[in-house]
């Protein structure tokens, strides 16, 4: 029981804030394949008689498929909501590979986009993931969050894409709360008609809260041409044009709920912990559905370990969409850890892993690991924690992690020779 002691405390004690980020499980390469030979000759080649042109053979004059010429591919289109209007902040224009998603661009203030696949460097994270990714957790979360700015870490391919590249793949548009019409992307060459025309965006009925704030829709103009400017500064990572854009438009229309959560991400940034809050608190203020604020503050209260903050708020999200935010389940776990609400801890972080199909949070295995050994489930935590280092195999705390693994299998060992 000494040794069980021991390797408990040494798990609870990574359930602190602060620990070390580990990387993302990687991405599938959608550049894998490129350059195979096109089969089949060309017609006049040797094999007629010197001087005669061979006849072409069928297999000269097909089109190899797939191609894997990688030449630019241009999309364009626009969102719509089911009732025919354009959403009220932008959307990202997503990618989605063999289950895998990647952010190519945003809608403009119409709900129209253009872009060229594969060139995605001034892609911004969508705020609601957050920043700071470290929740009190078994580490950190996901390299993603933690990159939220400036597109850093683009998906794809420089050069440009091939037909190979697109198979098995769709583009939607992401927005919480919302399910997205798809478009096929197999079988989509370089010159072909870049319009794929309108993706209709509608509403999931169980849901109530959104990235998206219902205020941007009464904005008048001079604060929407603000907010606009304001975005457009961002991703040209000028944070100084964007907070004096995000402040005019706040002063023309103070219940701009999307203006004033832009510029507390901006505050946050700059440590001005309190300005941020407030402005986070006038975004709520003006509308109490918008889940992007609450996800910041509850990263703000989970790094000062005021975990009873992290709790109260992460439920609140939890209430107002339990659809799209494995985040929010994560956090809410983590928090009710510290607090020592094993059973709610375990159930929040069940829920996370459920939504997190494709495994951006593998910081939840680690978490369910540790609480199955509180619970002295070791053959549970076990699984647990070998799944956290297949989908996080290069985390910063992997060789800490299998230490865990190491010690709880050989309790699990002394327990199945203990018997019953």
């Amino acid at each position: 029981m000494k040794k069980l002691a021991t390797v408990l405390t040494v798990l609870a004690a990574i359930c602190h804030w602060g620990m070390a980020q580990e990387q993302p499980a990687p991405a599938p390469n959608p550049g894998a394949g490129a350059g195979a030979n096109i089969p089949g000759g060309l017609p006049g080649s040797p094999g007629g008689r010197p001087g005669q042109e061979r006849m072409p053979r069928l297999e000269d004059q097909r089109t190899p498929f797939p191609d894997t010429m990688q030449r630019p591919i241009f999309l364009s289109g626009k969102v719509v909501m089911d009732d025919g209007t354009p959403p009220p902040d932008s959307v990202v224009i997503e990618r989605v590979c063999n289950g895998m998603p990647r952010p190519e661009a945003y809608t403009d203030s119409k709900g129209r986009f253009s872009f060229q696949l594969g060139q995605n460097s001034a892609m911004m994270h969508d705020a609601s993931v957050g920043s700071a990714a470290d929740a009190g957790s078994p580490g950190g979360v996901f390299e993603s969050e933690r990159q939220q700015r400036g597109g850093i870490g683009t998906f794809g391919n420089s050069r440009g894409m091939s037909e190979r590249d697109l198979m098995g793949c769709e583009l939607r548009a992401a927005l919480p709360g919302f399910r997205s019409e798809v478009v096929n992307l197999s079988g989509r060459r370089a010159f072909d008609n870049p319009d794929i025309g309108t993706i209709i965006l509608r509403r999931l009925g169980n849901v109530e809260g959104f990235t998206i704030s219902a205020t941007s829709l009464q904005a008048p103009k001079e604060a929407r041409k603000a907010y606009d400017k304001g975005r457009d500064a961002l991703r040209k990572k000028k944070t100084a044009d964007a907070q004096r854009e995000f402040e005019k438009a706040v002063a023309a229309y103070p219940r701009y709920a999307a203006a004033w959560f832009e510029l507390g991400r901006l505050q946050q940034e700059k440590k001005e912990a309190q300005q941020a809050r407030d402005s986070y608190a006038k975004a709520l203020e003006a509308d109490p559905k918008f889940i992007s604020p609450y996800l910041q503050l509850a990263l703000m209260a989970a790094a000062e370990n005021n975990w009873k903050d992290v709790a109260d708020t992460t439920d609140r999200v939890i209430k107002l969409n339990p659809m799209d935010f494995p985040q929010a389940f994560f956090y809410n776990s983590v928090a009710n850890f510290n607090l020592k609400n094993f059973d709610a801890a375990e159930s929040s972080a069940r829920q996370a892993e459920k939504l997190d199909g494709q495994h951006r949070f593998p910081k939840i295995n680690h978490l369910l690991g540790i609480l199955l050994a509180e619970k002295r489930d070791f053959t549970g935590a076990a699984e647990q924690m070998r799944s956290y280092l297949k989908f996080a195999p290069a985390a910063q705390d992997a060789a800490t992690a299998r230490s865990q693994l190491t010690e709880i299998e050989r309790l699990a060992d002394e327990v199945k020779k203990a018997g019953p």
